[in-house]
Protein backbone atom coordinates (compact mmCIF):
# COMPACT_ATOMS: atom_id res chain seq x y z
CA UNK A 1 0.00 0.00 0.00
CA UNK A 2 2.85 2.62 0.85
CA UNK A 3 4.41 1.96 -2.38
CA UNK A 4 1.25 2.70 -4.22
CA UNK A 5 0.65 5.36 -2.44
CA UNK A 6 4.12 7.31 -3.14
CA UNK A 7 3.50 6.17 -7.25
CA UNK A 8 0.09 7.95 -6.88
CA UNK A 9 1.98 11.43 -4.93
CA UNK A 10 4.71 11.72 -8.12
CA UNK A 11 1.90 11.31 -10.37
CA UNK A 12 -0.50 13.90 -9.04
CA UNK A 13 2.74 15.83 -8.66
CA UNK A 14 3.53 15.76 -12.34
CA UNK A 15 0.11 16.17 -13.32
CA UNK A 16 0.33 19.12 -11.56
CA UNK A 17 3.61 20.69 -12.82
CA UNK A 18 2.66 19.85 -16.28
CA UNK A 19 -0.96 21.01 -16.51
CA UNK A 20 -1.97 24.40 -18.71
CA UNK A 21 -4.13 27.63 -18.36
CA UNK A 22 -7.69 26.05 -20.07
CA UNK A 23 -7.30 27.15 -23.75
CA UNK A 24 -8.66 30.79 -24.52
CA UNK A 25 -7.80 31.73 -20.84
CA UNK A 26 -5.61 34.78 -20.87
CA UNK A 27 -7.48 35.64 -24.91
CA UNK A 28 -7.27 39.70 -24.94
CA UNK A 29 -3.72 39.99 -23.31
CA UNK A 30 -1.54 38.89 -26.64
CA UNK A 31 -0.80 42.93 -27.31
CA UNK A 32 -0.75 44.84 -24.33
CA UNK A 33 1.53 45.74 -21.88
CA UNK A 34 2.09 48.43 -19.09
CA UNK A 35 -1.32 49.36 -17.05
CA UNK A 36 -3.33 48.30 -20.03
CA UNK A 37 -1.99 44.21 -19.45
CA UNK A 38 -2.63 44.71 -16.01
CA UNK A 39 -6.29 45.78 -15.81
CA UNK A 40 -7.18 42.97 -18.64
CA UNK A 41 -5.48 40.62 -16.52
CA UNK A 42 -7.48 41.54 -13.72
CA UNK A 43 -10.69 41.09 -15.59
CA UNK A 44 -9.64 37.60 -16.36
CA UNK A 45 -8.51 36.20 -12.73
CA UNK A 46 -11.71 38.31 -11.37
CA UNK A 47 -14.02 36.25 -13.57
CA UNK A 48 -14.41 32.76 -12.33
CA UNK A 49 -12.98 33.94 -8.87
CA UNK A 50 -15.74 31.80 -6.04
CA UNK A 51 -14.84 33.03 -2.84
CA UNK A 52 -14.66 29.76 -0.56
CA UNK A 53 -14.80 31.66 2.68
CA UNK A 54 -12.10 31.81 5.46
CA UNK A 55 -12.89 28.52 6.69
CA UNK A 56 -12.42 26.66 3.56
CA UNK A 57 -8.91 27.81 2.98
CA UNK A 58 -8.59 24.57 5.12
CA UNK A 59 -10.21 22.49 2.83
CA UNK A 60 -8.09 24.24 -0.04
CA UNK A 61 -4.37 23.56 1.76
CA UNK A 62 -5.55 19.69 1.53
CA UNK A 63 -4.34 20.01 -2.00
CA UNK A 64 -2.56 23.64 -2.67
CA UNK A 65 -0.11 22.98 0.43
CA UNK A 66 0.98 19.44 -0.22
CA UNK A 67 4.42 18.64 -0.47
CA UNK A 68 5.32 16.64 -3.37
CA UNK A 69 8.33 18.31 -4.27
CA UNK A 70 10.82 18.36 -1.60
CA UNK A 71 10.71 15.42 1.03
CA UNK A 72 7.70 14.22 -1.17
CA UNK A 73 5.37 12.92 1.91
CA UNK A 74 2.68 14.86 1.60
CA UNK A 75 2.99 17.01 4.28
CA UNK A 76 2.33 20.73 4.73
CA UNK A 77 4.23 22.72 2.46
CA UNK A 78 5.08 25.95 4.86
CA UNK A 79 7.37 27.90 2.97
CA UNK A 80 8.01 29.31 6.03
CA UNK A 81 9.88 25.97 7.75
CA UNK A 82 10.82 24.29 5.02
CA UNK A 83 14.60 22.84 4.24
CA UNK A 84 14.87 22.80 0.50
CA UNK A 85 18.52 21.60 0.79
CA UNK A 86 18.15 19.02 4.12
CA UNK A 87 15.46 17.85 6.65
CA UNK A 88 12.65 20.11 7.84
CA UNK A 89 13.20 21.10 11.10
CA UNK A 90 9.69 19.99 11.79
CA UNK A 91 6.66 18.85 9.78
CA UNK A 92 2.85 19.54 9.52
CA UNK A 93 0.15 16.67 8.82
CA UNK A 94 -2.52 18.11 6.54
CA UNK A 95 -5.59 18.82 8.69
CA UNK A 96 -4.07 18.20 12.10
CA UNK A 97 -2.31 20.92 14.34
CA UNK A 98 -4.57 23.69 12.82
CA UNK A 99 -4.01 27.02 14.58
CA UNK A 100 -5.15 27.59 17.46
CA UNK A 101 -2.84 28.11 20.36
CA UNK A 102 1.04 28.39 19.66
CA UNK A 103 4.24 29.36 21.58
CA UNK A 104 6.91 27.51 19.85
CA UNK A 105 7.82 26.51 16.23
CA UNK A 106 5.95 23.63 15.38
CA UNK A 107 3.01 23.98 17.53
CA UNK A 108 0.58 24.48 14.89
CA UNK A 109 0.20 26.00 11.13
CA UNK A 110 -2.03 28.51 10.32
CA UNK A 111 -3.58 31.24 7.34
CA UNK A 112 -0.72 33.67 6.72
CA UNK A 113 -1.49 36.60 4.52
CA UNK A 114 1.42 37.29 2.35
CA UNK A 115 -0.23 40.93 2.00
CA UNK A 116 -1.59 41.49 5.94
CA UNK A 117 -5.50 41.45 6.11
CA UNK A 118 -5.21 44.25 8.47
CA UNK A 119 -4.63 46.54 5.19
CA UNK A 120 -7.68 45.80 3.50
CA UNK A 121 -9.75 45.26 7.00
CA UNK A 122 -10.21 41.81 7.08
CA UNK A 123 -12.16 42.15 3.77
CA UNK A 124 -13.22 39.60 1.37
CA UNK A 125 -12.75 38.31 -0.74
CA UNK A 126 -9.28 39.40 -0.23
CA UNK A 127 -8.89 37.88 3.33
CA UNK A 128 -9.72 34.26 1.55
CA UNK A 129 -8.11 34.09 -1.52
CA UNK A 130 -6.44 31.33 -1.54
CA UNK A 131 -3.59 32.78 -4.00
CA UNK A 132 -1.95 34.89 -1.26
CA UNK A 133 -2.78 32.76 1.68
CA UNK A 134 -0.97 30.64 2.81
CA UNK A 135 -0.99 27.41 5.23
CA UNK A 136 2.16 28.80 7.62
CA UNK A 137 3.81 27.50 10.57
CA UNK A 138 1.78 29.68 13.31
CA UNK A 139 4.88 31.04 15.69
CA UNK A 140 6.62 32.30 12.82
CA UNK A 141 3.79 33.52 11.05
CA UNK A 142 3.10 35.50 13.91
CA UNK A 143 7.03 36.85 14.07
CA UNK A 144 6.37 37.94 10.99
CA UNK A 145 3.41 39.99 12.05
CA UNK A 146 2.22 42.84 9.61
CA UNK A 147 5.94 43.91 8.24
CA UNK A 148 6.15 44.34 4.34
CA UNK A 149 9.12 42.04 2.53
CA UNK A 150 12.57 42.82 1.90
CA UNK A 151 15.88 41.98 3.07
CA UNK A 152 17.13 42.01 6.43
CA UNK A 153 20.21 43.42 7.66
CA UNK A 154 20.18 43.31 11.38
CA UNK A 155 17.59 40.26 12.65
CA UNK A 156 15.59 39.94 15.72
CA UNK A 157 14.29 36.62 14.61
CA UNK A 158 15.34 34.03 12.54
CA UNK A 159 12.76 31.18 12.34
CA UNK A 160 14.18 27.39 12.33
CA UNK A 161 14.53 27.54 8.18
CA UNK A 162 16.02 31.22 8.28
CA UNK A 163 13.51 33.43 7.42
CA UNK A 164 14.00 36.53 9.17
CA UNK A 165 12.68 39.33 11.32
CA UNK A 166 14.75 42.66 11.17
CA UNK A 167 15.75 45.97 10.06
CA UNK A 168 15.53 46.76 6.44
CA UNK A 169 18.77 47.00 3.95
CA UNK A 170 16.18 46.74 0.69
CA UNK A 171 17.34 50.27 -0.90
CA UNK A 172 14.55 53.39 0.24
CA UNK A 173 13.17 51.67 3.29
CA UNK A 174 14.50 51.61 6.53
CA UNK A 175 11.73 50.12 8.66
CA UNK A 176 11.28 46.50 9.93
CA UNK A 177 11.11 43.82 7.06
CA UNK A 178 10.31 40.14 6.97
CA UNK A 179 12.80 38.05 4.61
CA UNK A 180 11.53 34.84 3.58
CA UNK A 181 14.66 32.27 2.61
CA UNK A 182 15.90 32.30 -1.17
CA UNK A 183 13.83 29.63 -2.11
CA UNK A 184 10.44 31.31 -2.22
CA UNK A 185 11.40 34.63 -3.16
CA UNK A 186 9.95 34.31 -5.78
CA UNK A 187 7.13 32.82 -4.71
CA UNK A 188 6.13 35.56 -2.39
CA UNK A 189 6.85 38.10 -5.29
CA UNK A 190 4.30 36.38 -7.50
CA UNK A 191 1.65 36.24 -4.90
CA UNK A 192 2.06 40.13 -4.24
CA UNK A 193 1.78 40.79 -8.17
CA UNK A 194 -1.19 39.08 -8.15
CA UNK A 195 -2.59 40.43 -5.12
CA UNK A 196 -2.19 44.57 -7.10
CA UNK A 197 -3.68 42.82 -10.06
CA UNK A 198 -6.91 41.14 -8.85
CA UNK A 199 -7.68 44.09 -6.56
CA UNK A 200 -6.31 46.96 -8.35
CA UNK A 201 -9.33 48.52 -8.15
CA UNK A 202 -9.69 48.46 -4.69
CA UNK A 203 -6.03 49.41 -4.01
CA UNK A 204 -7.38 53.09 -3.18
CA UNK A 205 -8.70 52.23 -0.22
CA UNK A 206 -6.38 50.01 1.82
CA UNK A 207 -4.12 50.94 3.92
CA UNK A 208 -0.19 50.88 2.18
CA UNK A 209 1.21 48.58 5.02
CA UNK A 210 4.44 50.53 3.59
CA UNK A 211 3.87 48.19 0.52
CA UNK A 212 0.85 48.78 -1.61
CA UNK A 213 0.32 52.03 -3.31
CA UNK A 214 -2.82 54.16 -3.69
CA UNK A 215 -3.18 53.36 -7.30
CA UNK A 216 -4.18 50.50 -9.82
CA UNK A 217 -0.91 50.87 -11.34
CA UNK A 218 1.74 50.34 -10.44
CA UNK A 219 0.19 49.31 -7.47
CA UNK A 220 3.40 48.83 -5.02
CA UNK A 221 5.12 51.34 -3.47
CA UNK A 222 8.57 51.82 -5.43
CA UNK A 223 10.65 50.01 -3.06
CA UNK A 224 8.92 47.22 -2.70
CA UNK A 225 8.13 46.67 -6.31
CA UNK A 226 12.10 47.16 -7.12
CA UNK A 227 12.84 44.62 -4.62
CA UNK A 228 9.93 42.30 -5.67
CA UNK A 229 11.20 42.11 -9.19
CA UNK A 230 14.91 41.35 -8.50
CA UNK A 231 13.53 38.17 -6.06
CA UNK A 232 11.38 37.51 -9.37
CA UNK A 233 14.26 37.40 -11.46
CA UNK A 234 16.49 35.64 -9.16
CA UNK A 235 13.56 32.70 -8.03
CA UNK A 236 11.81 31.69 -11.03
CA UNK A 237 9.04 29.74 -11.17
CA UNK A 238 8.86 26.21 -9.64
CA UNK A 239 7.10 22.79 -10.11
CA UNK A 240 5.56 23.93 -6.25
CA UNK A 241 4.15 26.97 -7.50
CA UNK A 242 2.93 25.70 -10.88
CA UNK A 243 1.13 22.89 -8.96
CA UNK A 244 -0.62 25.68 -6.44
CA UNK A 245 -1.48 27.16 -9.28
CA UNK A 246 -3.30 24.50 -10.75
CA UNK A 247 -4.48 23.27 -7.51
CA UNK A 248 -5.89 26.59 -6.92
CA UNK A 249 -7.52 26.93 -9.79
CA UNK A 250 -9.42 23.71 -9.19
CA UNK A 251 -10.21 24.89 -5.75
CA UNK A 252 -11.61 29.02 -5.87
CA UNK A 253 -11.44 29.03 -10.48
CA UNK A 254 -9.31 31.59 -11.15
CA UNK A 255 -5.13 31.56 -11.32
CA UNK A 256 -2.47 33.43 -10.87
CA UNK A 257 -1.23 34.41 -14.06
CA UNK A 258 2.51 35.46 -12.73
CA UNK A 259 2.71 31.95 -12.40
CA UNK A 260 1.43 31.06 -16.44
CA UNK A 261 3.26 33.73 -17.83
CA UNK A 262 6.50 35.21 -15.25
CA UNK A 263 7.16 37.72 -18.52
CA UNK A 264 4.10 39.38 -17.75
CA UNK A 265 5.68 40.82 -14.69
CA UNK A 266 8.43 42.78 -17.31
CA UNK A 267 5.73 43.73 -19.78
CA UNK A 268 3.73 45.27 -17.10
CA UNK A 269 6.48 47.36 -14.47
CA UNK A 270 9.51 46.86 -17.21
CA UNK A 271 12.90 45.56 -15.78
CA UNK A 272 14.12 46.63 -12.99
CA UNK A 273 16.76 49.25 -13.17
CA UNK A 274 20.10 48.16 -13.91
CA UNK A 275 21.97 51.60 -14.14
CA UNK A 276 24.27 52.05 -10.97
CA UNK A 277 24.42 55.75 -9.03
CA UNK A 278 27.81 57.75 -9.92
CA UNK A 279 30.30 57.48 -6.83
CA UNK A 280 30.11 59.90 -4.31
CA UNK A 281 32.66 62.46 -3.78
CA UNK A 282 34.61 64.79 -1.28
CA UNK A 283 34.10 62.18 1.57
CA UNK A 284 35.77 64.13 4.81
CA UNK A 285 35.55 64.32 8.36
CA UNK A 286 33.76 67.06 9.56
CA UNK A 287 34.05 66.60 13.31
CA UNK A 288 35.89 64.27 15.85
CA UNK A 289 34.99 63.55 19.60
CA UNK A 290 36.30 60.75 22.04
CA UNK A 291 34.04 58.06 20.77
CA UNK A 292 32.91 59.80 17.25
CA UNK A 293 33.60 60.94 14.13
CA UNK A 294 31.14 63.24 11.75
CA UNK A 295 31.05 62.62 8.33
CA UNK A 296 30.07 64.57 5.27
CA UNK A 297 30.14 63.88 1.03
CA UNK A 298 28.68 65.45 -2.20
CA UNK A 299 25.64 63.59 -3.32
CA UNK A 300 25.67 61.27 -6.04
CA UNK A 301 23.64 61.20 -9.17
CA UNK A 302 21.79 58.42 -10.55
CA UNK A 303 19.07 58.00 -13.43
CA UNK A 304 16.23 57.24 -11.92
CA UNK A 305 16.96 58.72 -7.70
CA UNK A 306 19.17 57.62 -5.26
CA UNK A 307 17.88 56.01 -1.96
CA UNK A 308 20.82 55.58 -0.04
CA UNK A 309 24.50 55.60 1.16
CA UNK A 310 26.11 52.65 2.99
CA UNK A 311 29.42 53.29 4.59
CA UNK A 312 32.16 51.36 5.42
CA UNK A 313 34.78 51.55 8.03
CA UNK A 314 37.59 49.95 7.94
CA UNK A 315 36.48 48.16 4.70
CA UNK A 316 33.24 46.69 6.96
CA UNK A 317 29.87 47.77 6.65
CA UNK A 318 28.96 49.90 9.26
CA UNK A 319 25.39 51.56 8.71
CA UNK A 320 22.88 52.90 5.96
CA UNK A 321 22.11 56.47 5.60
CA UNK A 322 19.67 58.31 3.21
CA UNK A 323 21.45 61.77 3.71
CA UNK A 324 24.96 63.09 3.19
CA UNK A 325 26.34 63.32 6.36
CA UNK A 326 26.56 60.79 8.89
CA UNK A 327 27.26 60.64 12.83
CA UNK A 328 29.08 57.62 13.86
CA UNK A 329 29.56 56.91 17.43
CA UNK A 330 30.55 54.05 19.86
CA UNK A 331 34.30 54.62 18.50
CA UNK A 332 37.45 53.63 20.97
CA UNK A 333 39.32 56.85 21.67
CA UNK A 334 42.73 58.17 20.23
CA UNK A 335 41.92 55.75 17.35
CA UNK A 336 42.23 56.06 13.82
CA UNK A 337 39.40 54.53 11.45
CA UNK A 338 39.01 54.30 7.60
CA UNK A 339 35.80 55.33 6.16
CA UNK A 340 34.32 55.05 2.16
CA UNK A 341 30.51 55.16 1.04
CA UNK A 342 29.16 54.07 -1.31
CA UNK A 343 25.42 54.90 -3.28
CA UNK A 344 22.59 52.55 -4.12
CA UNK A 345 19.30 53.39 -5.85
CA UNK A 346 15.63 51.88 -4.91
CA UNK A 347 16.70 48.55 -7.69
CA UNK A 348 20.04 48.34 -5.42
CA UNK A 349 22.08 49.04 -7.81
CA UNK A 350 25.21 50.12 -6.28
CA UNK A 351 27.99 52.59 -6.92
CA UNK A 352 31.91 52.70 -7.39
CA UNK A 353 33.40 53.80 -3.57
CA UNK A 354 34.10 57.31 -2.73
CA UNK A 355 37.33 58.29 -1.76
CA UNK A 356 38.78 56.86 1.26
CA UNK A 357 39.55 58.92 4.05
CA UNK A 358 41.32 58.57 7.44
CA UNK A 359 39.74 60.31 11.29
CA UNK A 360 41.25 59.58 14.32
CA UNK A 361 39.48 60.01 17.66
CA UNK A 362 39.83 62.70 20.35
CA UNK A 363 41.64 61.00 23.49
CA UNK A 364 39.38 61.06 26.69
CA UNK A 365 40.34 60.50 30.16
CA UNK A 366 38.55 57.16 31.95
CA UNK A 367 38.27 57.51 35.78
CA UNK A 368 37.71 54.23 37.64
CA UNK A 369 34.78 52.67 39.31
CA UNK A 370 31.85 54.90 39.33
CA UNK A 371 29.49 53.22 40.84
CA UNK A 372 28.48 49.68 41.71
CA UNK A 373 24.67 47.74 42.46
CA UNK A 374 24.71 44.78 44.46
CA UNK A 375 21.01 44.26 44.26
CA UNK A 376 21.13 44.29 48.73
CA UNK A 377 18.46 46.90 48.60
CA UNK A 378 15.65 45.11 46.55
CA UNK A 379 12.28 45.29 48.12
CA UNK A 380 11.49 41.38 49.67
CA UNK A 381 7.79 42.02 49.46
CA UNK A 382 5.83 38.78 47.78
CA UNK A 383 9.21 38.36 46.43
CA UNK A 384 7.85 35.19 44.36
CA UNK A 385 5.57 37.12 42.10
CA UNK A 386 6.56 39.74 39.00
CA UNK A 387 5.57 42.82 39.64
CA UNK A 388 7.34 46.72 39.08
CA UNK A 389 10.24 46.94 42.31
CA UNK A 390 11.78 50.23 43.18
CA UNK A 391 14.80 50.95 45.29
CA UNK A 392 17.32 53.27 45.85
CA UNK A 393 21.03 52.86 46.46
CA UNK A 394 23.92 54.67 47.13
CA UNK A 395 21.79 58.04 45.62
CA UNK A 396 20.61 56.40 42.54
CA UNK A 397 16.81 54.92 42.31
CA UNK A 398 17.08 51.72 40.51
CA UNK A 399 13.13 50.70 38.48
CA UNK A 400 12.82 47.03 37.38
CA UNK A 401 9.40 45.92 35.88
CA UNK A 402 8.43 42.28 35.62
CA UNK A 403 10.84 41.08 38.17
CA UNK A 404 10.66 39.28 41.29
CA UNK A 405 13.24 39.34 44.18
CA UNK A 406 13.53 35.35 45.35
CA UNK A 407 16.52 34.57 43.54
CA UNK A 408 19.95 34.71 43.55
CA UNK A 409 23.89 34.60 42.12
CA UNK A 410 25.46 36.22 44.72
CA UNK A 411 23.69 36.72 47.85
CA UNK A 412 20.56 38.99 45.95
CA UNK A 413 19.68 39.09 42.71
CA UNK A 414 16.86 40.69 40.75
CA UNK A 415 15.26 38.73 38.26
CA UNK A 416 13.34 39.81 34.91
CA UNK A 417 10.99 38.27 32.70
CA UNK A 418 9.93 40.93 30.07
CA UNK A 419 10.39 43.65 31.71
CA UNK A 420 13.64 45.50 31.93
CA UNK A 421 16.29 47.43 34.84
CA UNK A 422 16.64 51.22 34.63
CA UNK A 423 18.24 53.83 36.62
CA UNK A 424 17.92 57.09 37.50
CA UNK A 425 20.07 60.09 36.08
CA UNK A 426 24.06 59.43 37.48
CA UNK A 427 26.85 61.66 36.59
CA UNK A 428 30.25 60.93 35.90
CA UNK A 429 29.83 59.76 32.13
CA UNK A 430 30.79 55.91 31.62
CA UNK A 431 33.54 53.70 30.13
CA UNK A 432 32.47 50.65 30.72
CA UNK A 433 29.68 47.88 32.31
CA UNK A 434 29.92 45.44 33.69
CA UNK A 435 26.77 42.52 34.47
CA UNK A 436 26.82 39.55 35.77
CA UNK A 437 23.70 37.15 34.75
CA UNK A 438 21.88 34.00 35.33
CA UNK A 439 19.36 32.28 33.29
CA UNK A 440 16.77 30.78 35.80
CA UNK A 441 14.06 27.90 35.81
CA UNK A 442 13.88 27.32 31.92
CA UNK A 443 14.39 28.59 28.56
CA UNK A 444 17.48 28.47 25.93
CA UNK A 445 19.32 31.67 26.90
CA UNK A 446 20.25 35.05 25.25
CA UNK A 447 20.97 38.41 25.22
CA UNK A 448 19.87 41.44 26.82
CA UNK A 449 20.37 44.92 25.63
CA UNK A 450 22.28 47.85 27.30
CA UNK A 451 20.73 50.99 26.41
CA UNK A 452 23.24 54.23 27.97
CA UNK A 453 20.15 57.29 27.44
CA UNK A 454 17.82 55.65 25.42
CA UNK A 455 20.96 54.71 22.93
CA UNK A 456 21.80 50.70 22.37
CA UNK A 457 25.64 50.11 23.07
CA UNK A 458 25.70 46.39 23.38
CA UNK A 459 24.80 43.34 24.21
CA UNK A 460 24.72 40.98 27.80
CA UNK A 461 24.82 37.41 26.93
CA UNK A 462 22.98 35.01 29.29
CA UNK A 463 22.62 31.10 30.09
CA UNK A 464 22.19 28.63 32.47
CA UNK A 465 25.71 29.11 33.43
CA UNK A 466 26.68 32.26 35.81
CA UNK A 467 28.32 34.54 33.51
CA UNK A 468 29.98 37.79 34.05
CA UNK A 469 30.56 40.39 30.73
CA UNK A 470 32.04 43.58 29.97
CA UNK A 471 31.16 46.18 27.29
CA UNK A 472 33.95 48.33 26.86
CA UNK A 473 34.89 51.56 24.77
CA UNK A 474 31.37 53.44 25.41
CA UNK A 475 33.17 56.90 26.26
CA UNK A 476 29.95 58.92 27.14
CA UNK A 477 30.30 61.73 29.14
CA UNK A 478 27.98 63.93 31.35
CA UNK A 479 24.46 62.94 33.02
CA UNK A 480 23.71 59.05 32.04
CA UNK A 481 20.86 56.74 32.59
CA UNK A 482 21.39 52.80 32.52
CA UNK A 483 18.87 50.44 31.05
CA UNK A 484 19.20 46.29 30.73
CA UNK A 485 16.37 45.00 28.84
CA UNK A 486 15.49 41.78 28.53
CA UNK A 487 13.94 41.15 25.25
CA UNK A 488 13.00 37.32 24.97
CA UNK A 489 9.53 36.48 26.01
CA UNK A 490 8.65 34.14 28.87
CA UNK A 491 12.83 33.73 29.91
CA UNK A 492 13.50 34.68 33.61
CA UNK A 493 17.24 35.99 33.67
CA UNK A 494 18.69 37.11 37.36
CA UNK A 495 20.85 40.48 37.33
CA UNK A 496 23.83 40.59 39.93
CA UNK A 497 26.93 42.61 40.71
CA UNK A 498 26.36 45.55 38.39
CA UNK A 499 29.56 48.24 37.93
CA UNK A 500 30.58 50.93 35.91
CA UNK A 501 33.45 53.38 35.20
CA UNK A 502 33.07 56.89 34.26
CA UNK A 503 34.41 58.89 31.58
CA UNK A 504 35.14 62.59 30.92
CA UNK A 505 36.02 64.72 28.54
CA UNK A 506 39.96 65.48 27.84
CA UNK A 507 41.13 68.98 28.12
CA UNK A 508 40.59 70.17 24.43
CA UNK A 509 36.78 68.77 24.37
CA UNK A 510 35.96 70.70 27.48
CA UNK A 511 37.20 74.04 25.93
CA UNK A 512 34.36 73.48 23.39
CA UNK A 513 31.45 73.44 26.26
CA UNK A 514 32.69 75.38 28.84
CA UNK A 515 31.65 78.57 27.48
CA UNK A 516 27.78 77.02 26.44
CA UNK A 517 25.11 78.80 28.05
CA UNK A 518 21.87 77.81 27.89
CA UNK A 519 18.47 79.97 28.06
CA UNK A 520 15.92 80.94 28.83
CA UNK A 521 15.27 78.00 31.41
CA UNK A 522 12.46 76.86 31.89
CA UNK A 523 11.68 77.11 27.90
CA UNK A 524 8.33 78.28 27.87
CA UNK A 525 8.16 79.24 24.24
CA UNK A 526 9.03 76.10 22.48
CA UNK A 527 12.84 77.57 21.77
CA UNK A 528 15.65 77.10 23.39
CA UNK A 529 18.42 79.54 22.90
CA UNK A 530 22.21 78.47 23.11
CA UNK A 531 25.07 80.36 23.65
CA UNK A 532 28.75 79.83 23.15
CA UNK A 533 32.25 80.45 21.55
CA UNK A 534 32.67 77.32 19.53
CA UNK A 535 29.11 76.53 19.13
CA UNK A 536 29.64 75.54 15.34
CA UNK A 537 32.11 73.05 16.78
CA UNK A 538 28.92 70.51 18.11
CA UNK A 539 28.46 67.78 16.18
CA UNK A 540 25.17 66.68 17.81
CA UNK A 541 21.76 67.90 19.89
CA UNK A 542 19.69 65.08 21.49
CA UNK A 543 17.18 65.61 24.15
CA UNK A 544 16.21 62.96 26.86
CA UNK A 545 13.24 62.59 29.26
CA UNK A 546 15.19 61.10 32.55
CA UNK A 547 13.86 57.88 32.32
CA UNK A 548 16.80 57.78 29.25
CA UNK A 549 14.37 57.88 26.61
CA UNK A 550 15.43 59.86 23.06
CA UNK A 551 13.19 62.81 22.60
CA UNK A 552 14.46 64.59 19.59
CA UNK A 553 17.86 64.36 17.90
CA UNK A 554 19.74 66.94 15.42
CA UNK A 555 22.64 66.89 13.51
CA UNK A 556 24.85 70.29 13.57
CA UNK A 557 22.62 71.62 15.47
CA UNK A 558 23.82 75.03 15.39
CA UNK A 559 25.38 74.96 11.81
CA UNK A 560 22.83 78.09 10.64
CA UNK A 561 21.54 79.25 13.86
CA UNK A 562 22.18 79.42 17.68
CA UNK A 563 18.32 78.18 17.95
CA UNK A 564 17.04 74.63 18.74
CA UNK A 565 12.92 74.48 18.71
CA UNK A 566 11.59 71.35 20.76
CA UNK A 567 8.80 68.66 18.73
CA UNK A 568 6.24 69.52 21.31
CA UNK A 569 7.99 68.41 24.64
CA UNK A 570 5.35 68.14 27.35
CA UNK A 571 5.79 69.94 30.53
CA UNK A 572 8.96 68.36 32.89
CA UNK A 573 12.81 67.88 33.08
CA UNK A 574 14.93 66.83 30.23
CA UNK A 575 18.76 66.47 29.52
CA UNK A 576 19.72 68.53 26.49
CA UNK A 577 23.09 66.55 25.10
CA UNK A 578 25.29 68.65 23.28
CA UNK A 579 28.39 65.65 21.93
CA UNK A 580 28.04 64.13 25.08
CA UNK A 581 27.98 66.77 27.50
CA UNK A 582 24.49 67.10 29.20
CA UNK A 583 22.62 70.51 29.91
CA UNK A 584 19.36 69.85 32.32
CA UNK A 585 16.36 71.99 31.05
CA UNK A 586 12.98 72.30 32.17
CA UNK A 587 9.78 72.58 29.97
CA UNK A 588 7.03 74.29 30.50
Amino acid sequence: MKKILIVLLFILAGHYADAQPPAGYYNGTATLTGAALKTKLKQIITNGHSDQGYNGLWTGYMTTDRDYFYENDGTVLDIYSENPNGPDPYNFTPGQKQCGNYSNEGDCYNREHIVPQSLFNEGSPMKNDIHTVRATDGKVNGMRSNYPFGKVGSASFTSLNGSKVGSSISPGYSGTVFEPIDAFKGDVARMIFYFVTRYETQLSGFNSGNMLGGSAYPGLQNWQLQQLMLWHIQDPVSNAEISRNNASYTFQGNRNPFIDNPQWVNDIWGTPDSTPPTAPTALTATGTTTNSVSLSWTASTDNIAVAAYDIYMNGTYHSTVTGTSANISGLTASTTYSFYVIAKDSSGNSSAASNTISATTLAGTPGGSCGTEDFENIPTTNSGSYSSRTWTNNGITWTATDARTDETINNKAITIRNGSLTSSSISGGISSITLTTQLKFSGSGGNLNVEINGANVGTIPYSSTVTTTTLSNLNITGDVVIKVIQPNSGERVAIDDLTWSCYTLNTAENNVQETIKVYPNPVVNGVLYVKGKYLKKIMSAEIYSLEGRLMQRIAHPFKTSSEIHLNHLARGTYLLVLDGKSHKIIVR
